[in-house]
Formats: structure tokens, C-alpha cells, sequence
């Protein structure tokens, strides 16, 4: 089974390549998956749960990275085994590109299935598989916008911290009011205008000598 398409992602290119790196992203976007863990920055052992018709099965499986070129995409692929269902392998390479609206993901598929699943036909495989890359990418495109829409408002905290600066200007103020307290104050304590009363005393007194 052969796909291809391409999603629109309202997200910076880092945030897209960042989401296509995480575990727990990966998680949340793979129909079925009920566990994800990453062994190596290029390997993830995984298990999902598949149902094609009447048949459901759980797959075990590894997930290996390959020809990563950050931020511009990668080859994911995987291989799994679902016991009496069969077994499956399959991969995607994913290129990014930065666009006006954020980031165009274009992607090819590939998949193939052998075993007891392999009996139910090709054309319900190849609806299944495409039905579950359509889930896949759709709820990736949609977590990555979340993760980039969360960002600012993390970065819109640390201005906060600038508050002290102003503590200190309104102290600087302060200080410079005082001294010009003082100075009023000395000015008001003169006391010229009391000695000059003083100095009319001698002219009555040669008044009675006459």
C-alpha cells in the first residue's frame, strides 16, 4: 500500500520537527498505540493494536529514525509482529518547509502486511492503512498547533521579573526630595530682623541727655 498528501500545520517549523521527535506526541497521533518508548535518540519499541475487518490483533514492534535532516524531515519506518494475525512493516518520509500560514508536511507511505491479514484482501488493507495515516497526520497537525500556540504564553511571564527596577527609581526620588526640605528649613530659621531692633536703643537714650 503507497499514499501521499500534505497538511498545512498552523506551527513554526523547530515546533513541527520538535513534535515529530517526541514519544509522547507520536503516541497520542497513532491510532491504536498503546505504548511508546524511545531507546535512542533514533529508535522507539512500540505496541499498537490494530483491527482490519474482522480481525484485531497487537502488534510489537521498533520504530527506527533514518536520514534525519533537522528541521527539514525524516524517514520513519517500523516493523511489527502481531503472532497468529501476521506481521507488518511500513514506513513514511516526511519533509517540512516553512510557508506564510507556518508549515507545509508532505509526506509518502508505504505499507505491507503478510500473514493471516495478508488473506483479507488488498483493497479493505490498503482503506485500513490509509484510514489510520489520515488519523495519524491530521491529529499530529493539530497537537503541533497546540504546542506552538502554548509558547508565548510562557515567554509572556518573564517580564515580570523587570518590576524591581522600578522600586529603585522611585527610591532614587526620594532621595533627591530631601535635601531641599533642608535647605527651606534653614532659610526660614534667619534672625536678622531681631538684631536690628537692637541697634535703635542708643538714640533714645541721648534724647533725655538733652
Amino acid at each position: 500500500m503507497k499514499m501521499s498528501g500534505e497538511e498545512i500545520i498552523e506551527a513554526p517549523i523547530e515546533t513541527v520537527w520538535k513534535a515529530l521527535n517526541d514519544p509522547h506526541v507520536l503516541k497520542q497521533c497513532i491510532p491504536g498505540c498503546e505504548s511508546i518508548t524511545l531507546t535512542s535518540p533514533t529508535e522507539m519499541k512500540a505496541r499498537v493494536v490494530v483491527k482490519v475487518g474482522p480481525v484485531k490483533a497487537g502488534f510489537n514492534g521498533v520504530v527506527h529514525l533514518k536520514d534525519l535532516n533537522p528541521p527539514k524531515g525524516y524517514r520513519i519506518e517500523g516493523k511489527g509482529e502481531g503472532g497468529l494475525a501476521g506481521h507488518a512493516s511500513g514506513g513514511a518520509t516526511v519533509k517540512l518547509e516553512t510557508v506564510p500560514e507556518g508549515t507545509r508536511m508532505t509526506y509518502d507511505v508505504d505499507a505491507q502486511v503478510g500473514g493471516k491479514m495478508a488473506m483479507l484482501g488488498s483493497r479493505l488493507i490498503d482503506s485500513t492503512a490509509s484510514s489510520m495515516a489520515g488519523q495519524f497526520f491530521d491529529k499530529f497537525a493539530k497537537l503541533a498547533h497546540e504546542m506552538a500556540a502554548a509558547a508565548p504564553s510562557k515567554a509572556a511571564v518573564a517580564p515580570a521579573k523587570a518590576k524591581p527596577a522600578k522600586k529603585a527609581a522611585v527610591k532614587k526620588a526620594a532621595a533627591k526630595k530631601a535635601p531641599a526640605k533642608k535647605v527651606s528649613a534653614k532659610k526660614a530659621t534667619k534672625k536678622p530682623v531681631v538684631k536690628k531692633a537692637a541697634k535703635k536703643a542708643p538714640a533714645k537714650k541721648k534724647a533725655k541727655k538733652r
